[in-house]
């Protein structure tokens, strides 16, 4: 499940950051746009419970944007990012907020990018954006999923997984153990004809992967593994 373990390590946002550009409306939703807009191949990033203007967030779009890809950055949270300084308001913004609703949300963001012409799409997220994408999964709106530090997960909905999934954790997580995701991994071995990935970073916890101390060296290069491991998922799928 989400818990307040989800707030910790709240970045300072900035809605004009990144070296792509913010759109008033790509399907349907403001979004952070980065890469060649002819591009075949794209890549929509979902973010945790701190929304799309998360500084860490706009520079993994933009390195993943490098290798070619159109990607994504919808705001799914509609301007309403959670407030990490009124933990009483976390079960409400929550209940506001749910991955079902984005996830109906992301159907047009597909639609406009196969309107550019685009034909294979990918779908990192993470933590609550993590229960989006696997939606996706479930349905073929997706060609390849990635899950980083993933909550708000069932054993079922993996089950569900219909696209090749790599899923990358944190070995000091409440919100998806290492048990937890082990599990996950069984249940997809079951399956031969899902491709995927389980990964559990040692030393880390939730958020690692997005939410990193630009000061932190071991937490950066902790971070740069999540982003080559996603990259080379997408590369493998998208390409």
């Amino acid at each position: 499940m989400a818990s307040s373990h989800c707030l910790e390590s709240p970045p300072a946002l900035n809605p004009g950051g990144g070296a792509g550009e913010v759109v008033a409306d790509f399907g349907g939703l403001k979004a952070y746009l980065a890469g060649p807009a002819e591009s075949k191949a794209a890549v929509i990033l979902v973010s945790d419970v701190f929304g799309f203007e998360a500084p860490n967030l706009r520079k993994i779009a933009d390195k993943v944007a490098l290798l070619g890809y159109l990607v994504v950055v919808p705001d799914f949270l509609h301007g309403d990012p959670v407030d990490p300084n009124n933990l009483n308001n976390w079960p409400m913004w929550l209940q506001a907020h749910t991955p079902q609703k984005a996830f109906e949300e992301a159907k047009p963001v597909i639609s406009a990018l196969k309107a550019k012409g685009v034909s294979t799409i990918g779908a990192a997220g993470y933590c609550w954006g993590a229960k989006v994408v696997v939606e996706l999964a479930k349905i073929h709106e997706i060609q390849a999923a990635v899950l980083l530090h993933p909550s708000l997960l069932s054993v079922d909905d993996i089950k569900d997984v219909k696209c090749p999934i790599s899923i990358l954790g944190a070995e000091i997580d409440k919100s998806s153990p290492p048990e937890m995701l082990k599990e996950f991994e069984q249940v997809l071995s079951s399956s031969s004809r899902i491709g995927h990935f389980v990964k559990i970073f040692p030393g880390v916890a939730h958020g690692w992967a997005v939410r990193y101390n630009d000061d932190d060296a071991a937490a950066v290069t902790s971070a740069e593994e999540a982003l080559q491991d996603m990259t080379h998922w997408f590369n493998k799928y998208l390409k």
